[in-house]
């Protein structure tokens, strides 16, 4: 199943381009584009504080989904 990123969704809901939203929370494009395509999968916790700041978001569970890690060292 093809879910799409939250980073895709914030970009519809608040009507800015990943352009813009780079811009306003000083996270690389190229890093944003990553994360909204599938391309990544995880983000520095700071770019998600940024995110969160440029946006007003105050649940960080807007930007991202938690799961839990369940390897074995």
């Amino acid at each position: 199943m093809n879910k799409e990123c939250p980073i895709a969704n914030l970009t519809k809901q608040h009507k800015i381009s990943l352009r813009e939203l780079s811009r306003l929370s000083d996270v690389r494009h190229v890093a944003l584009s990553e994360l909204s395509n599938g391309k990544r999968e995880n983000m520095n916790f700071s770019h998600i504080v940024r995110i969160a700041d440029a946006l007003n978001i105050e649940d960080i569970r807007e930007i991202i989904d938690l799961v839990e890690d369940n390897q074995e060292e």
